[in-house]
């Protein structure tokens, strides 16, 4: 039986080479990283919550954290595991999101290469928080 972790990550993983587009919840058209965690929870079976409109460079990112559990992921102290959604900060106003793949490596919308990568962890960025994803 596959777990709910382990169905995110294998989404997250299937989403590799989608471009990259800044607010983007296609993709066909482009995803950028809260587009990648939606669409990923999307193939995983879970309906994403309507997300509300943001800039590329936020110093808060509360009225995101505060949608997670509608969708079931739940704080993780854990060691890190496939198909946990990863909170890094690149900038001291801005934050990132990841999804840890089924080989451990990290699925994010990269915007300078133009689309969705898997990256070696860590990447360079402090990580600010980690979720996993509970059984329905």
């Amino acid at each position: 039986m596959v777990t709910a972790a382990q169905a995110l990550a294998r989404a997250a993983s299937e989403l590799v080479g989608a471009p990259f587009r800044l607010r983007g919840r296609d993709p066909q058209t482009g995803l950028d990283c809260i587009g990648l965690v939606a669409s990923a929870l999307a193939r995983a079976g879970r309906t994403p919550p309507t997300l509300p409109h943001y800039a590329m460079r936020n110093a808060s990112c509360a009225r995101f954290l505060e949608l997670l559990p509608q969708v079931g992921l739940v704080p993780s102290r854990a060691d890190p595991a496939p198909g946990d959604v990863v909170l890094l900060r690149p900038s001291a106003a801005q934050y990132h999101l990841a999804i840890i793949g089924p080989s451990g490596l990290l699925v994010h919308a990269h915007a300078g290469l133009g689309r969705v990568v898997e990256s070696p962890a860590p990447l360079p960025w402090p990580v600010q928080a980690r979720w996993n994803l509970i059984e329905n």
